[in-house]
């Protein structure tokens, strides 16, 4: 697979989910409000063959497993069709259940320069994200988001992430674009239809990091407070 952030639309059986992926030197690392998504890829010819683990990360009762397990595995053949690739497997999870998706790379051409790292910086890997509005504001998003080496990529099923970041000495402080990649149908209604930019700081350790952002969401200003911890450490 060419390396890139993806967005994935996946059927198991009829259920549809939605989530985002980045593909790397045959690891795909994901997910989106409710799952993680870790896996390995190999090529054979034309095809793509790869194994990928659904790993609960929120435990709120609107996002439930498509495989109906908090932890679940699923493999799947697929090819490159044009700018996608279509995949078709099944999960020894859910017997019987036919897995199709569909993935479609991403415009990353707007992530800003990454950013300067240094000792005591927080660690390179996926995240779940779960995130908050104050200011007695009602809303906040859960998701996904990967650090690698002073950029950021991210998401859940309808919006992603790009973003850099400098990190030293238990700190770290970036800035985030968020878009929409699927519209939200008013779900998220102070994030839905507009391209959010996103500044933060905040402290980190090896498990995970805090911060304090401000959001600019057309003309209307939010702040908000996000915790990150840590779901896989990447290299």
């Amino acid at each position: 697979m060419r390396t890139g952030f993806y967005k994935c639309e996946y059927y198991v059986g009829e259920a549809l989910g939605r989530s985002v992926m980045y593909v790397r030197d045959g690891t795909m690392l994901g997910g989106n409000s409710g799952f993680a998504h870790i896996g390995a890829y190999r090529f054979e010819g034309d095809q793509v063959f790869a194994e990928i683990e659904s790993r609960r990360h929120c435990f709120e009762a609107d996002y439930q497993s498509l495989l109906g397990q908090d932890i679940a595995t699923i493999k799947v053949i697929g090819r490159a069709c044009g700018d996608t690739y279509r995949f078709e497997g099944s999960s020894p999870q859910m017997p019987g259940a036919s897995f199709r998706s569909l993935m479609t790379n991403l415009d990353d051409s707007e992530m800003p320069p990454a950013g300067e790292i240094g000792e005591g910086s927080i660690a390179n890997g996926l995240y779940s994200i779960h995130l908050r509005a104050l200011d007695g504001i009602d809303g906040g998003l859960t998701g996904v988001m990967l650090l690698q080496d002073g950029r950021i990529l991210g998401g859940d099923a309808s919006f992603y992430y790009l973003g850099a970041y400098s990190s030293a000495d238990g700190r770290w402080k970036g800035e985030i674009l968020n878009q929409e990649h699927t519209p939200s149908l008013g779900e998220v209604p102070i994030f839905g239809g507009y391209e959010i930019g996103i500044g933060f700081s905040g402290s980190c350790d090896p498990e995970g990091a805090e911060l304090e952002a401000t959001a600019l969401a057309g003309k209307r200003s939010l702040r908000l407070q996000a915790v990150l911890k840590l779901i896989r450490k990447a290299v």
